[in-house]
């Protein structure tokens, strides 16, 4: 009963340490989006304080030569920013209200979007933790073995103490000098190099995602600033800056789109229906789409000789088809052909999009589906890096899997391979 009783309270740590792992980082992430934030808020407001003042006087003055001051009208419920000589002379008069309410709205917008990323991703976060942790649950919770081991109490006190010490975001190992424990040292260990690895790839998705929402808001704030300044009565500036902050909000919205379905899909929230599904039909629904959607290329559909059945969720598989497509107009000349196909090979059937377009390195193309990930070939086309790793993410839902065959300057063929249905 009392051994027991000892595995019972080391299963409930593990659950604990689960906890206080996951929260840690959702911490530590928190911290560094209200820095980032707050910094990117105060900078772009002293950019645009200089930038209006130079742009106002042809120069900048010391803080000896003149007084610089903050107004607040409560009445009219504007914000001024004013410039004034040693003489209390007015050099300056600005409204800045409109700078003030656009760049909060954007930093406002951006905290909520990752604090939705945080909270989306905390349950996900939290199995996956529990997951990796789970081979340490069963070492306590498989009581008739670790019984056969005839551990003492201090052998028990020494697991205890350093699995509590651990800390996963280092690089740090177990160590406990003792041959009776060195199987339970060497899971430990690769649980935590497991962990570290998790952890590392969550930073860099975090990291670039703050980077491509970067550049959009930039945009949107440089068009803001510029009505501001001449956009009230110059109509080409108007219509100029409603039109790019119109494109850079499409592609935000487009961006956090791909970002939370990546984040449902992580944990758990995206559902996938199966059903039977005719590839030769539905690509033949793709085939017709791609005329009205893309002008630019000619396409042309090489449809199976026999229906095509698969369990698949047609939705979730129309939508990778798509990003490949989509992904083949993008990197393929006006004029030159795109190819789809669907067929069987062996026990599979396929669905296949070939272009003729600038092809990938074999470098690439091992890493075409990790997250954000954009060779530099492609960086001067528009993109977000995320297509290809939401349509592998559906393809393995479905117990799928790709073959790429590309070639530099001569073009790519993706084909995705399901388990067809008897």
């Amino acid at each position: 009963m009392k051994k027991k009783r000892i595995y019972g309270d080391q299963s409930r740590r593990m659950t604990s340490i689960t906890r206080k792992l996951n929260m840690r980082m959702v911490r530590k992430k928190m911290g560094i989006y209200l820095f980032s934030d707050v910094l990117a808020f105060a900078l772009s407001f002293l950019a645009f304080l200089v930038g209006m003042e130079y742009s106002s006087l042809s120069s900048l003055y010391s803080f000896a030569d003149v007084s610089r001051r903050l107004t607040v009208d409560g009445n009219a419920n504007r914000i001024w920013y004013r410039i004034h000589d040693k003489s209390g002379a007015a050099l300056l008069n600005k409204d800045i209200t409109v700078f003030l309410i656009t760049a909060g709205t954007i930093i406002l917008a951006l905290l909520a979007l990752q604090m939705l990323g945080l909270l989306l991703g905390y349950f996900g976060e939290n199995r996956r933790i529990r997951r990796i942790l789970s081979p340490i649950n069963e070492i306590a919770l498989k009581a008739d073995e670790l019984s056969r081991l005839s551990f003492s109490e201090d052998k028990y006190q020494l697991l205890e103490d350093a699995i509590e010490h651990i800390r996963p975001g280092e690089a740090q190992t177990l160590s406990f000098q003792d041959s009776d424990l060195t199987g339970v040292e060497a899971a430990i260990n690769n649980l935590l190099i497991r962990m570290r690895d998790t952890y590392r790839q969550q930073a860099r998705f975090v990291n670039d995602a703050s980077h491509e929402l970067r550049t959009p808001i930039a945009v949107i704030q440089g068009y803001a600033d510029m009505l501001d300044r001449w956009g009230k009565e110059d109509e080409k500036i108007l219509d100029e800056s409603i039109t790019a902050i119109r494109n850079e909000a499409q592609q935000m919205n487009h961006l956090v789109e791909q970002l939370l379905f990546l984040a449902r899909g992580d944990s758990g929230k995206t559902s996938v229906t199966l059903e039977e599904t005719d590839l030769r039909s539905m690509m033949q629904e793709v085939y017709e789409e791609s005329f009205m959607i893309d002008e630019e290329h000619p396409y042309r559909y090489r449809p199976s000789e026999e229906a095509l059945f698969v369990s698949a969720d047609p939705g979730l598989l129309k939508q990778a088809v798509r990003i490949l497509i989509d992904n083949a107009a993008k990197y393929t000349k006006p004029g030159d052909e795109i190819l789809l196909e669907c067929g069987t090979a062996g026990n599979e059937a396929y669905i296949q999009v070939q272009d003729t377009g600038i092809g990938m390195q074999e470098s690439d193309v091992k890493q075409m589906f990790e997250r954000f990930y954009r060779s530099d070939e492609v960086r001067s086309y528009q993109g977000t890096g995320l297509g290809l790793s939401i349509a592998k993410w559906i393809v393995d839902k479905h117990k799928g899997h790709f073959e790429i065959l590309s070639r530099t300057g001569l073009g790519t063929r993706i084909r995705i391979l399901l388990p067809k249905n008897a």
